[in-house]
């Protein structure tokens, strides 16, 4: 898992939404949130950015700290 740079958003119920993030020097805006499953330690969130590719993040509750667990196939339909 890569460390990363996230913007998000944390609703009144504790309920995050990654607006943006940076990965090896890339900005990325995120179009929409897919799924997401929590567990002790972490919250996973799948995204997807501009051109349709998918990015699986998480956040790690007892850190504070984002990371990028994986990145998906392009999944942009012509």
């Amino acid at each position: 898992m890569d460390p990363i740079e996230v913007t998000a958003h944390f609703d009144e119920h504790g309920k995050v939404t990654p607006l943006r993030f940076t990965w090896k020097g890339n900005a990325y805006q995120v179009e929409s949130t897919g799924r997401r499953w929590s567990d002790a330690n972490e919250q996973h969130i799948l995204v997807m950015v501009p051109g349709g590719r998918i990015f699986a993040l998480s956040f790690v509750n007892a850190e504070g700290r984002w990371y990028l667990e994986r990145v998906g196939p392009n999944r942009m339909v012509a």
